[in-house]
C-alpha cells in the first residue's frame, strides 16, 4: 500500500482526513526551520493547496447537513436537492 500522504500524492485525490494529516506535517516541517528555502516555498504551496482542500471539502459537509429535512418531531426524514431553496 502506498502512502497517500506523500508529496507526491495530488492534493485533490486525498480525503479530509489525509489532507488535515499532511497539512499538519507541513506546519511542522515549515515551523522546524530546517528546510532549505525552496523546499520552504514548494512546502507552503502545498499547504496552501491542502487547506483549500481541506476548507472545500468542510464546506461539502456542511451542505449536506443542511440539506437533511426534519419532519415536525425533529426527525430526519431525508434530504432535499441543495438548489431547492
Amino acid at each position: 500500500m502506498t502512502d497517500t500522504t506523500s508529496p507526491e500524492t495530488p492534493v485533490e485525490e486525498l480525503s479530509f482526513e489525509q489532507a488535515m494529516r499532511a497539512l499538519e506535517t507541513v506546519v511542522d516541517q515549515l515551523e522546524r526551520g530546517d528546510v532549505a528555502l525552496d523546499a520552504s516555498i514548494a512546502l507552503y504551496e502545498r499547504g496552501a493547496a491542502l487547506k483549500k482542500r481541506c476548507e472545500d471539502e468542510l464546506k461539502r459537509a456542511e451542505e449536506k447537513v443542511a440539506a437533511i429535512t426534519l419532519d415536525a418531531k425533529g426527525a430526519p426524514t431525508g434530504t432535499q436537492p441543495l438548489d431547492a431553496g
